[in-house]
């Protein structure tokens, strides 16, 4: 196997904000536009995956950027997050999988899996003992997907996508 047909999975730096902004908002709006309006979708794309946004998150030291890539083509991405976790989570130290996105193209190819593990194994060595996430409570799919990996429901959150108050579960693994 070629270098060309391998996935790298390496530390997102600022100067990456541009292109997993363009990814971002591109698996965001495949994966949610058919179920929401387009003003929802623009006010949420425009407000919080724009390049500024995601500059300032690949800087901040409470964030931990991925970005996976096949050759030169960025293909997903994900991030974890320390910081004040939903009352439903009890364990000590926890972290958030705040994002983890596949490009279209590559979804059942084993970059989800890929980026998955690599969260974990960064948690795991940074000492934490359980990682959680928000999940859209209508996205059948990646919750399937993550209770495979060993989370499980442990609460439900709002989730505001524009102007519309939507219900995300709360899932949790102990590491």
């Amino acid at each position: 196997m070629t270098a060309q047909n391998q996935f790298t999975i390496r530390y997102a730096k600022p100067e990456d904000a541009f292109v997993l902004s363009e990814l971002a908002t591109k698996t965001f709006y495949d994966t949610f536009a058919k179920d929401n309006s387009p003003e929802d979708m623009n006010a949420y794309l425009a407000e919080s995956l724009n390049p500024s946004e995601m500059a300032v998150e690949i800087s901040d030291a409470s964030f931990i950027s991925f970005l996976i890539e096949k050759g030169s083509i960025a293909v997903g991405y994900a991030q974890l997050h320390t910081g004040d976790a939903p009352e439903c989570i009890h364990s000590e130290n926890p972290i958030e999988l705040a994002r983890i996105y596949v490009s279209q193209d590559f979804i059942g190819s084993g970059v989800g899996a890929k980026l998955m593990q690599r969260c974990l194994d960064e948690a795991k060595s940074l000492g934490h003992q359980s990682i959680y996430l928000g999940v859209w409570e209508h996205n059948l799919k990646a919750q399937s997907f993550y209770q495979k990996w060993g989370f499980q429901k442990v609460g439900e959150h709002p989730f505001k996508l524009g102007n519309d108050m939507q219900t995300d579960w709360i899932m949790e693994k102990l590491l």
